[in-house]
């Protein structure tokens, strides 16, 4: 018998294998700006991170303010990029077809993103009405807030509820809401996650016999 009664999922490097594709996009646009970063720091700094507190690091980095269409153009250059080249997290579509339990999806990204990366992965038919964005309340992770919002919506307490997160701001956003968070770590680079999360898994094969 599971402790938990509810799984929420993060999107982006959990579900949906989209982090290095909007990294990536997002490297090369504060590039042509100056920054001269590469992939690896944008993971480091900006994953499950709000995207305009990636903009304001990147502005720092070039001391200089950032185009007002920068954001309208990074979404237009990484749905154009996930379009052609997004896939599932291997293994989750065997969790999600044998989970026992309820479950939902809570992202820092806008809807139509996390709609858009859904259907194209072929996920959206599992989490049709209960997907969760930090933009309809305006706050982001690592503030608990869409986690909270989910757990709420779904009927559940946080403590009935387990978090699955990939970044270091949603693992805290997940402990700064009193939820366990169990931290996904295949492309955790520099093993950020141990120490935080309840526990760690590094194979989506692994992840049904944990909750």
């Amino acid at each position: 018998m599971s402790k938990y009664k509810c799984v929420i999922f993060d999107c982006d490097g959990v579900l949906v294998d989209s982090e290095t594709i909007s990294n990536a996009v997002f490297v090369d646009m504060a590039n042509e700006l100056g920054a001269n970063i590469d992939l690896h720091y944008a993971i480091k700094h900006f994953k499950g991170s709000f995207l305009k507190d990636c903009v304001n690091h990147v502005s720092k980095l070039i001391d200089s303010e950032i185009p007002q269409s920068f954001e309208d153009e990074y979404r237009k250059r990484s749905f154009d990029a996930f379009k052609a080249n997004i896939k599932p997290i291997q293994g989750v579509l065997g969790v999600l077809q044998n989970i026992k339990l309820p479950f939902c999806v809570a992202s820092s990204g806008p809807e139509n993103k996390i709609r858009l990366n859904l259907e194209l992965t072929g996920l959206l038919p599992y989490f049709e009405n209960n997907i969760f964005s930090s933009y309809t309340i305006q706050k982001w992770k690592p503030d608990p807030g869409v986690f909270l919002l989910a757990a709420k919506t779904m009927g559940y307490k946080p403590n009935e509820c387990v978090v699955i997160e990939d970044s270091l701001s949603g693992i805290k956003a997940a402990v700064n809401g009193g939820f366990d968070v169990f931290g996904f770590t295949a492309h955790d680079l520099d093993n950020e996650l141990d120490a935080l999360a309840t526990k760690t898994f590094g194979s989506m094969n692994d992840l049904l016999e944990m909750i």
